[in-house]
């Protein structure tokens, strides 16, 4: 069993799915080492404390991993650019790329096209990411109205709800499987070492952290 944590330990934030299982051997060589429930499926804990009892790590959704950095309730963590770039928070700070979680952004259509589906002067497009995906039509002259879901994207189009989406691509294996193809590249995606600022500038502790992880970073 872990040591009882310290009251100043640093609070580490951590996705749960995808990166996860690639994130821990880095974590493990910068120093943060999860206690033994946290491998364990039954535990249906949150927060966890770590072999060195100045960290605890919470496993909680990736979108929230950003949110909890960014307002200071976790100090530092681990999550997708894409999420990064999704919120634009001005108090978050990705100093390291991981180079683990590797996939892309992109926008997907059926293989006979999503125009049926449109409005007279925009795109639907259903994402879990408005913000990007906003932002990349916008770019190309075109207005797109957002269809926010959190899952079972691709099978959006086929019934109707939107005529492309947005979503994390690695193999494209799925979207083949659902009749979709790739029409752009939204942006490039890899797992990030986050911080909040102010504890950067304040805690030397995370300062320490942002350099093991620089050193062991792929």
């Amino acid at each position: 069993m872990a040591p009882p944590l310290s009251k100043t330990a640093l609070t580490f934030a951590v996705p749960k799915g995808r990166i996860l299982d690639e994130a821990l051997p880095l974590m493990a060589r910068a120093g943060v080492v999860p206690e033994a429930g946290f491998h364990d499926k039954a535990d249906r804990r949150l927060a966890f404390g770590c072999e060195d009892r100045d960290f605890r790590v919470i496993r909680v959704r990736a979108f929230d991993v950003a949110t909890f950095v960014a307002h200071g309730a976790a100090q530092a963590g681990i999550v997708g650019s894409d999420v990064i770039e999704e919120f634009d928070y001005s108090d978050l700070y990705a100093p390291v790329d991981l180079g683990i979680g590797k996939c892309r952004l992109s926008v997907a259509e059926p293989a006979g096209g999503g125009a049926s589906i449109d409005g007279a002067s925009h795109v639907r497009v259903a994402t879990k990411y408005p913000g990007l995906t906003r932002r990349h039509f916008e770019a190309h002259g075109i207005q797109a109205e957002c269809v926010k879901l959190n899952g079972a994207m691709e099978i959006a189009p086929a019934l109707g709800l939107a005529g492309r989406i947005v979503d994390l691509v690695e193999s494209g294996r799925t979207l083949v499987e659902n009749g979709l193809v790739e029409t752009a590249t939204i942006m490039e995606v890899s797992a990030r070492l986050i911080v909040n600022r102010a504890a950067l500038k304040t805690d030397p502790r995370v300062f320490a952290l942002v350099e093991r992880f620089r050193e062991f970073a792929a």
